[in-house]
């Protein structure tokens, strides 16, 4: 069995000054002056003071800090190194919970939801909520090594199973997810069901042979288009061709910033607040140096490629995860929005179906509260 190894984050004065002076040196291009300036693209008056708080007043040494808060590790699982999270909680090593990130988030995005979901009665819940967390970074994100070509999510999940079962060695367990967290999800549930008990997703990937059916199907796929329209040329870029995107992002921390961040912005619930209100600026600029001192921007887009080489979203007559499924509709999410249960339930045997008050696709980084009430309450139901 592959024995795991502790891991630290440890980014030199060096490295991290280099990154600096080329945030400073930035050339800036001409951005319109309109008033509304993420209608195209990343806002630049905010992008600007961004890079000012990045320049001048980011703290390294905190922000190393914060990412070394708690216990980490790699494995040897195939010909990947994978990193992770390993957070053996109240749960004292009998209740395992794999949470899995996706684009252009990290595992960084579960910060402020680990303490409460692994020590519940730390703040004021019951022990008997907690959790043995595992994290990892997808591969070819953060801190895990990086595929020589584009791999996707049924992989991923074939390995994060691996984790689990033969690094860990929990014979089962339970799984979250979001975004591509919420594919790989979707895989560990239709192809490792003998080891995940049940799984919990907050926007669902897999699609039921047939399409839509119903009106409010039909009525929904039409509004799914032309959001995509709107606001999914990313993905065709990233589906295919991200090299293309690798080399504009390459060198250039300012770029990779401005690509990440129109997404936080665009996908989140941005009602009554700004981006600095919905996330923090500083975890918004530790989540950017992730990708930036890791060299993800590159192999984070090339995992949007990996979807189109290695599998599929829709389903074959007669197919659907049956796994228990419980789903959490953030309200916020402008892009992915949820479609109706009927549809969904065609493609996932859906046990638990949950309409959140507000936040948007990043739900445990923008609601971490309701985000651990949600997991809590599923797992309760479970049993």
């Amino acid at each position: 069995m592959t024995q795991a190894k502790p891991f630290t984050v440890d980014w030199s004065a060096d490295e991290v000054a280099r990154v600096l002076d080329q945030v400073r040196a930035y050339p800036w291009p001409p951005a319109p002056e309109v008033e509304n300036g993420w209608a195209y693209g990343c806002d630049g008056a905010y992008l600007r003071d961004f890079c000012r708080t990045w320049s001048e007043d980011w703290d390294p040494a905190a922000a190393i800090a914060d990412l070394n808060r708690f216990p980490q590790f790699t494995a040897r699982v195939e010909d990947y190194d994978v990193h992770f999270l390993h957070v053996v909680g109240e749960a004292g090593g009998k209740r395992p919970l794999l949470l899995s990130h996706g684009w252009p988030g990290s595992h960084y995005e579960f910060w402020r939801a680990i303490e409460p979901l692994a020590y519940p009665s730390r703040f004021g819940g019951d022990a008997a909520d907690a959790f043995d967390l595992v994290i990892p970074s997808l591969p070819g994100f953060g801190f895990s090594s990086k595929p020589k070509r584009p791999i996707g999510q049924r992989t991923t999940a074939r390995l994060f199973n691996a984790l689990m079962t033969q690094v860990l060695g929990y014979p089962s367990y339970l799984a979250q997810g979001g975004d591509w967290g919420a594919l790989v999800t979707s895989w560990l549930g239709r192809e490792h069901a003998g080891s995940v008990r049940a799984i919990h997703l907050n926007m669902l990937g897999f699609r039921p042979h047939g399409g839509p059916q119903s009106p409010d199907e039909v009525a929904w796929a039409q509004r799914q288009g032309a959001m995509m329209e709107m606001l999914g040329a990313y993905f065709r870029l990233q589906s295919s061709k991200p090299q293309s995107l690798a080399w504009l992002g390459a060198g250039n921390p300012v770029g990779q910033a401005a690509w990440i961040l129109e997404r936080f912005h665009d996908w989140s619930d941005m009602e009554g607040r700004d981006l600095d209100a919905a996330f923090g600026r500083e975890r918004l600029l530790t989540n950017v140096m992730i990708y930036v001192m890791t060299g993800s921007f590159t192999t984070g887009a090339w995992y949007y490629r990996g979807l189109l080489e290695e599998g599929r979203m829709a389903f074959e007559p007669g197919e659907r995860v049956e796994t228990p499924t419980a789903f959490a509709n953030f309200p916020g999410e402008p892009l992915y929005t949820a479609p109706p249960r009927s549809f969904a339930e065609r493609a996932y045997n859906i046990v638990r179906w949950t309409d959140m008050a507000r936040g948007g696709h990043f739900a445990a980084m923008e609601e971490p509260e309701l985000f651990v009430g949600e997991v809590r309450a599923w797992a309760r139901e479970i049993g």
